[in-house]
């Protein structure tokens, strides 16, 4: 965390100064904003974190609830969202409070007596390494309270409007607020009246039943599965000896995802309630929490469950929908306009809970969209970003529901229905990368240029995100994560991996730092607004072959030290060296004579290019960047 260079600073530095409209911001909801959000789940919340750090924006996010969520239905936390946690400042404060998930046990009928169920595997979490982060558990009340958290620390001073319910909208074209919304008091003195409110754009994180998505036309296609599961969050006493471990339980009276819960007691069990009639009419849901209770100690026999208290349960069949777009663009007005209201997570996409994937694929939807709104309202990007949010998450949505299909369906089968009797675990196992979040890959586009040099970087796929790896920063010598500098500020950022001389000598990424720092084309002089911190909208970070001990911090190329805040101090955050027992150039397959890493800000990796290829990285920002 950096801080100090605005002047010192005696307080907590997460919280940062009022600035724009965080100033004297008001408690009544305004009649006109930039960005309205309808609901505050995890699509709308990360969406608004992301909006709150830019103070110029007037971003209000509603919800019907009379105050913030007590206990939330999603629990499950893939790595790719904590890393997404960091680059919010809040990873390591939530990893201490959560369920940390190491192993996944499978238990099967005995062979030798069918009625009971014995262990008969286990399977690592994250075999491969995939992130340096962990798998966890933690209430989905808690990811929000930290979002909520990042928002009143902002600039902004965001915090949600509890109270106001969703009830229509017209795009009417008009003004600069052509969006006019419809909201209605669900609480207090004016429960029931109507407020009205102008937007520039609108967000429906409102949910799997979205008023905004039925409001723009988007129609639900999909399909139920006619399988019914009840879910409890539950405090037991309880013999069954994996209760701290996560369980796949598959006996002759049906199936448990057993799932313990943060704080070591509590746990949540999906318990398999069988197949549902097509005629049932929704009965299924009526099922009481005493008879999932039973039907879960007819799965662990030979052990038993004794509940002593549940926190929360439901009874949920599974259904598999997507919408047809993810904003309010029609098919035939593509290329014509660009999007006004966009919807996010549950409203586009609903799936089974057991895969863990709805509030992890829901966030990284906020998190896409977040900052393509910032850089239009800021006036730094056209509005045909916009229209990549819908054709980037509407694909990783669709392959979300085939892989969960795939899941939910083992699942619910029967040991004996099984091809092979390990079936399950080795689709865990041989799946394991795509539920955690890393399997999402955005095709060429106007943000995501071709592999044309991918050979340069094999480790940084164009269009994956950036994963980290181990690095030493020169100027203080302490061991890093170079992927956890990466905050959610709305920035890009350029990692210039240097060719094999050490600084002060001469060298390709010698040559690319000085036309960075004093070409007309480089997009640091082309796209950074006057007035403002040369790293305000790119974040350049140099990664030298040799370590630290061999490097001097006074030879290193300017562009690497930029000169930051009012007093113009030198930012010594930028250069690193190899860590030497983790080479970051072998381990990400960086070509040894240099290379230049593109990475938008949602993490994703935009572009690789020689650090001779100055006129394509210019190129490449143009129709995304204005000129200042």
């Amino acid at each position: 965390m950096q801080f100090h260079h605005h002047g010192y600073v005696s307080t907590d530095p997460r919280i940062q100064p009022a600035a724009g409209v965080g100033v004297d911001r008001p408690e009544e909801l305004p009649e006109e904003v930039d960005v309205l959000i309808v609901g505050s789940g995890p699509a709308g919340m990360i969406t608004a974190a992301q909006l709150s750090q830019f103070p110029g924006i007037t971003t209000r996010i509603v919800e019907r609830r009379a105050g913030r969520l007590a206990i939330g239905q999603a629990d499950g936390i893939q790595a790719r969202s904590v890393e997404t946690f960091q680059a919010f400042g809040f990873a390591e404060r939530i990893i201490s409070e959560a369920y940390r998930i190491t192993e996944m046990a499978f238990w099967k009928p005995d062979p030798s007596d069918p009625s009971r169920i014995i262990r008969t595997a286990r399977a690592d979490d994250d075999p491969a390494g995939i992130s340096e982060f962990p798998h966890l558990i933690v209430n989905q009340a808690r990811v929000l309270d930290y979002f909520a958290e990042v928002m009143a620390n902002s600039p902004t001073r965001m915090k949600p409007d509890y109270g106001f319910e969703f009830r229509g909208l017209e795009v009417t074209g008009d003004g600069d607020h052509p969006v006019t919304v419809t909201l209605g008091h669900t609480a207090g003195e004016r429960e029931g009246e109507e407020r009205i409110v102008r937007a520039k754009y609108v967000v429906g994180a409102d949910g799997a039943r979205s008023g905004v998505r039925q409001s723009i036309g988007c129609t639900m296609a999909g399909d139920q599965a006619f399988h019914a599961w009840g879910v409890m969050d539950v405090l037991a006493v309880t013999d069954f000896p994996d209760i701290r471990t996560k369980c796949a339980i598959q006996s002759e009276a049906g199936s448990i995802l057993h799932i313990p819960r943060e704080g070591g007691y509590l746990f949540r069990m999906y318990v398999d309630l069988g197949e549902v009639a097509a005629d049932n009419k929704g009965a299924i849901r009526k099922t009481t929490v005493e008879e999932i209770i039973a039907k879960a100690n007819d799965i662990l026999h030979p052990y038993t469950l004794d509940v002593k208290n549940v926190a929360w349960h439901s009874v949920y069949e599974v259904a598999h929908r997507l919408t047809d777009r993810f904003d309010d663009v029609l098919p035939e007005e593509i290329g014509t306009r660009t999007p006004r209201v966009f919807i996010t997570g549950d409203a586009c996409h609903t799936h089974s809970a057991k895969a863990g994937q709805g509030m992890n694929v829901s966030m990284q939807d906020g998190f896409n969209l977040g900052w393509k709104l910032a850089h239009v309202l800021e006036g730094r990007s056209p509005e045909s970003l916009l229209s990549t949010y819908s054709a980037e998450r509407q694909v990783v949505a669709q392959n979300l529901i085939d892989f969960d299909k795939e899941w939910s369906s083992l699942m619910a089968r029967k040991p004996e229905e099984l091809k092979d009797p390990a079936e399950l675990e080795t689709f865990y196992t041989s799946t394991a990368e795509f539920p955690a979040g890393f399997m999402t890959q955005y095709s060429p586009s106007m943000l995501i240029g071709e592999a044309t040099h991918g050979a340069l970087a094999t480790g940084y796929p164009i269009g994956k995100r950036f994963k980290s790896a181990p690095v030493t920063r020169v100027a203080d010598t302490n061991p890093v994560e170079l992927g956890h500098h990466h905050r959610a500020d709305g920035r890009w950022r350029l990692y210039a991996f240097a060719d094999a001389a050490k600084p002060g000598e001469a060298s390709a990424v010698a040559d690319w730092a000085e036309w960075l720092r004093m070409s007309p084309e480089s997009p640091l002089l082309v796209h950074t607004p006057k007035d403002t911190d040369i790293d305000s909208v790119f974040d350049v970070k140099v990664i030298y072959q040799q370590a630290h001990t061999e490097l001097e911090i006074g030879r290193v190329p300017e562009a690497f030290l930029p000169r930051v805040g009012p007093f113009e101090l030198v930012d010594y955050e930028k250069v690193y060296a190899t860590n030497p027992n983790r080479d970051i150039f072998d381990i990400r397959g960086i070509d040894r004579g240099g290379a230049v890493v593109v990475v938008r800000p949602d993490q994703y990796v935009a572009n690789v290019l020689p650090l001779t290829a100055t006129e394509e990285l210019a190129a490449f920002f143009r129709p995304i960047l204005f000129a200042r």
